[in-house]
């Protein structure tokens, strides 16, 4: 297996625009140096891709592969083969997915961490023959697809749900367009209680948690699981009737309903954590505060004078209006909607399972302990 630098196989431009021209319900991804793309209704870029962030605060560095029509911000490293037949982009793309933790270590800047174009032209990747390349690209790839599937299964049920909360509790569809008589309209705090109980990790360093922090919603909506000596400061606990959002920079939406499957489920202190008086309600009330009317309100109710350290005032979500209708028709609307949250949690749980196989496997593959050189695909 050959040693190239990444300039010799690969070339580089970046995007051109600032983030805040992203545009809600755009046609084409717009690349950041954020998790997830956002969306805009031009592009620049109309090609098979690597995007890699070339910032970030903690030198996290997201990496993405993408073909089609795209755009990208100033500062997002956009990557294409030199040759095709010499280097499978997928390929590179999962070896350079490998190096991120390396790629934070050599990373330049304090406050902000950069990946400069003379690092990455200089950095060394391990190239074996192009059907090798083939075999590990379609290997990794039928996994990240499944992956793909589940999160588009996922979305589709989440705006299924909205929809339907819509119709019955803003629009009043079923009921000739009027809300009904013996409803009313309350407000948030009326309903639920905001949840503080709080959990030392100091004190029970030996405890087992099930830690739901804004890295894990970002990474896979997944909790991590860890003992207590880990985490540096004291969490939320959380109960089964629990349903959170962030607090932390609300434009950013983060929507949570934890599974809550272990002995001791905590989470970030940055996460608002809501339990609705009648446990029964608690899918009504997920569905109210994934609802955009709360995100506006969220958004509407923020202290701090940055985009990037701005917080929602708790108390302040408590007297969001709602419309509170009789018991039999939350009841009703939960029957629906509760087994459409239950698939999500069971494919967010499925792609932590592929997730974890898919990373176990790369650096197997990569190195050649796993040889698939005898293997069709």
């Amino acid at each position: 297996m050959e040693v190239f630098k990444l300039s010799d196989i690969a070339k580089f431009t970046t995007g051109k625009l600032n983030s805040n021209a992203a545009e809600t319900g755009g046609k084409y991804p717009f690349f950041t140096c954020a998790p997830e793309p956002l969306r805009i209704n031009t592009y620049a870029f109309d090609t098979e891709a690597i995007i890699l962030a070339g910032n970030n605060a903690e030198g996290n560095f997201h990496i993405q592969y993408y073909e089609g029509k795209f755009n990208a911000y100033q500062r997002t490293y956009v990557i294409e083969s030199c040759d095709a037949s010499r280097v499978n982009l997928r390929y590179l793309y999962y070896a350079l997915k490998m190096c991120l933790r390396h790629f934070k270590q050599i990373s330049q800047g304090t406050a902000t961490k950069f990946l400069t174009a003379k690092i990455l032209n200089g950095f060394e990747v391990p190239i074996p023959t192009i059907e090798l390349q083939n075999k590990i690209a379609s290997l990794l790839g039928a996994l990240d697809e499944k992956l793909e599937v589940n999160e588009s299964i996922n979305k589709n049920l989440e705006q299924q749900v909205q929809t339907l909360y819509n119709a019955w509790f803003v629009n009043f569809e079923p009921f000739n367009g009027e809300m009904p008589s013996d409803w009313i309209i309350s407000k948030l705090g009326d309903i639920v209680s905001i949840k503080t109980n709080s959990f030392s990790p100091t004190q029970n360093p030996e405890t087992q948690l099930e830690h739901y922090s804004i890295p894990a919603y970002d990474n896979q909506k997944y909790p991590v699981f860890e003992a207590a000596s880990r985490v540096k400061s004291n969490k939320y606990i959380l109960s089964p009737n629990s349903v959170m959002i962030s607090k932390l920079n609300p434009e950013t939406k983060r929507v949570w309903r934890p599974m809550c499957i272990s002995k001791l489920a905590v989470s970030s202190t940055e996460f608002i954590i809501f339990e609705a008086f009648n446990p029964a309600y608690k899918d009504f009330v997920f569905s109210i505060i994934d609802s955009s009317g709360f995100s506006d309100w969220m958004c509407a109710h923020t202290t701090g004078s940055t985009n990037s350290r701005q917080r929602t005032t708790p108390s302040a979500t408590l007297e969001f209006q709602v419309v509170l209708p009789n018991e039999k028709t939350i009841t009703d609307f939960c029957a629906i909607v509760t087994p459409m949250y239950d698939s999500i949690a069971a494919n967010i749980c499925e792609n932590q399972k592929l997730t974890q196989l898919r990373d176990a496997i790369l650096p197997k593959l990569m190195s050649g302990e796993l040889d698939v050189s005898d293997i069709d695909c």
